[in-house]
């Protein structure tokens, strides 16, 4: 894959073959970033695990203490009392079957579902439209709940939730190119301890394999994954 001159240039900045402890990759990360929009930065865990066995999937969610940099826009399926509850919280949007007919008519103009339970039997016929964008919510992601202001104020303060893809690899934002490096590293240490915490029992060997930092269109920088077992 033939790169661009600003990429070639970034990645002349990282030397090939180290790993590089967390502050001085994230570092690189700001020095190399070459977009004029503020680029996200996004870490990449391989994880040791095996995703054919339900036992070893990772996934959760944590608060990212930095925030994530972008402004979310949480949508909230409730009734009754719940509505001015979603509202009084900072939900851009709540609703009921209104919702998901719209929804069903393609409009997707939000970042985050929030439901409560009494609701999923209409929330439950979307999972199609919502489920392949990652937008269905989940009990497990803590978007199925009656807490609702609970909910929608962690979203809001940088909640994200982790998973890990069919290659056994997780995908996380960690904030913005914008952000000063301790900002980047308090988010990535945070998130590092959450997906250890997650480990499952039954996976065997390293469970870190491979750690990568990068902005949106730069050149990846691996770290050195043993500081965080």
């Amino acid at each position: 894959m033939k790169r661009g001159k600003h990429y070639r240039e970034a990645a002349a900045k990282i030397v090939a073959g180290q790993l590089y402890e967390a502050p001085d990759a994230l570092k690189l990360v700001k020095d190399t970033a070459h977009t004029k929009f503020d680029a996200t930065v996004e870490v990449s865990i391989r994880l040791g695990i095996d995703v054919k066995h339900a036992d070893q999937m990772v996934r959760g969610t944590v608060v990212l203490p930095a925030g994530t940099g972008k402004a979310v826009r949480v949508l909230v399926f409730a009734k009754g009392e719940k509505v001015k509850e979603a509202e009084a919280a900072g939900a851009d949007l709540v609703g009921a079957e209104d919702l998901a007919q719209k929804i069903t008519e393609g409009w997707l103009d939000f970042d985050v579902a929030v439901a409560t339970p009494d609701m999923m039997g209409v929330v439950g016929k979307l999972g199609r439209v919502l489920g392949p964008r990652g937008l269905m919510p989940n009990p497990k992601a803590g978007t199925v709940t009656f807490e609702l202001r609970q909910a929608i104020e962690q979203i809001k303060a940088g909640k994200i939730e982790f998973r890990a893809d069919k290659q056994g690899i997780v995908h996380a934002p960690i904030g913005k190119v914008s952000f000063t490096e301790d900002k980047l590293v308090q988010n990535f240490q945070t998130l590092m301890e959450a997906l250890v915490k997650a480990k499952p029992a039954s996976a065997k060997g390293q469970y870190l394999k491979t750690v990568v930092v990068s902005s949106a269109m730069g050149p990846g920088v691996p770290i050195n994954p043993g500081r965080f077992m």
